[in-house]
């Protein structure tokens, strides 16, 4: 499970910040879920579930995309990076400081019932520093630690970890240029990323739904998928599969095996299988009967949930970070509270899956009455400094108290993190458009 997550100078965050999954005193203890993290030791009590809040252009969504971003860095810097081609990432780009200066992406997490800790600090050119420690008695054991083009090697395999040296490239990671030689000591941590800080975002909705398709074909994920389907109340019954010609199969595994990370990023504007080329069809109740519909006859509410459903079975299924931006975009604040209930309720959750999500949803925040889907400390804020840059902070930090109506507080602007609008101006903004001349 995700412990913690850092950055700096990321997209919107030039300071340093931390999205922390580690369950407070203010948690609700029935969705705690208690992990052990050392042999021996204690188990820490882990939240299955984040939700960020925030006005638009305020950086919510930059935070889930910062995570996608140390994902990508670690499945395709080696692989897919040339050996001249600098790295691609995106600092903090309203200060002309900042956008020299490198960034900073690190993770705390139970891996085998053991805390490990891995980041990396990098600029345009190469990676300037990375490090991964594991915990396996409380007490810090290196796995391996790089300044620049040294590289300190832990105790385990190191004719392995020499042998990677060798490879190492200034722009490409450690921890991927080890997987790629089979490092086995690394490969576990390695392929944590591959299962984890999946993201479901606009531009990945056509490889999710790729993947939803796929797992149509499989017997033991098929009736999963289309329970979600049906749960959600959309007049949906079944769905039929129609032959594919060869090219339309290979760009569909394709998709898939983009989104999982096997292969490579998309290539510039290139763009997954459109709904209508997966060969699936949405069955739904007619008044005769059930009916199959063409891709253009369904609601982008439909499209939006099929694209999430396939993901969502396997996180549940794998116990895996899933990452979801705008989570309430075209769907129904019912349906949304539905999805993330999946991940709260340790009866659909079992094997301690984690839902961290952006949303302007604030009925998801609770009211007076006692129902609260979420914790007080599973609620974070984003909000826009003066200079352009974002600041996160979360909920428990504002000390709230156990019956606070976190929405209706939320909205009224007590805690930050919604934007400040002014009638003179969009009066004035009004006016010009009335008198605009359209000649």
């Amino acid at each position: 499970m995700l412990l913690a997550f850092r950055g700096e100078n990321v997209r919107s965050f030039r300071d340093e910040f931390e999205l922390s999954l580690v369950a407070s005193a203010l948690a609700e203890k029935e969705v705690v879920r208690q992990v052990s993290w050392r042999e021996g030791g204690r188990p820490v009590g882990v939240l299955p579930a984040a939700g960020v809040f925030g006005a638009n252009g305020s950086g919510k969504s930059n935070l889930v995309k910062a995570m996608d971003d140390m994902r990508a860095h670690v499945l395709h810097s080696f692989r897919a990076g040339s050996p001249t081609g600098g790295i691609p990432r995106r600092p903090f780009l309203l200060d002309p400081e900042a956008r020299r200066a490198p960034s900073r992406f690190e993770v705390d997490l139970v891996l085998a019932g053991v805390r490990h800790e891995y980041g990396f600090v990098l600029d345009d050119d190469r990676v300037l520093e990375e490090w991964a420690y594991r915990y396996p008695h409380g007490k810090a054991a290196l796995l391996f630690r790089r300044q620049g083009d040294q590289v300190d090697l832990g105790a385990v395999e190191r004719a392995k970890g020499r042998a990677v040296t060798e490879l190492l490239r200034p722009n490409a990671l450690f921890l991927s240029t080890a997987a790629s030689a089979n490092h086995a000591a690394l490969l576990p941590l390695y392929g944590w990323f591959g299962r984890n800080l999946r993201l479901a975002e606009a531009h990945s909705r056509p490889f999710r739904q790729a993947l939803t398709t796929q797992l149509l074909d499989q017997d033991a994920q098929r009736e999963q998928v289309l329970a979600l389907l049906r749960a959600a109340d959309l007049g949906v019954t079944g769905a039929r599969k129609h032959d594919l010609d060869p090219v339309m199969k290979d760009r569909l595994q394709r998709a898939v095996r983009i989104l999982a990370g096997v292969e490579g990023e998309p290539e510039g504007s290139e763009e997954g299988p459109a709904f209508a080329e997966l060969g699936v069809r949405l069955v739904h109740r007619g008044v005769g009967g059930e009916v199959e519909l063409d891709a253009g006859d369904e609601s982008l509410g439909t499209l939006v949930w099929f694209g999430l459903v396939g993901p969502v079975v396997e996180a549940l299924a794998d116990g895996a970070v899933f990452l979801a931006d705008e989570i309430d975009a075209s769907l129904h604040p019912a349906l949304v509270a539905e999805l993330v209930r999946l991940f709260q309720d340790p009866a659909t959750n079992p094997r301690r899956a984690q839902l961290v999500f952006n949303s302007h949803d604030a009925t998801l925040l609770g009211d007076s009455s006692g129902e609260r889907l979420l914790g007080r400390d599973q609620i974070w804020f984003t909000e826009k400094r003066r200079d352009g840059s974002t600041r996160l902070y979360a909920l428990a930090d504002l000390d709230p108290r156990k019956e606070e109506a976190v929405g209706r507080r939320y909205l009224s602007g007590r805690y930050g993190a919604t934007p400040i609008l002014s009638r003179q101006e969009f009066d004035a903004a009004a006016e010009l458009v009335a008198s605009g001349d359209r000649t």
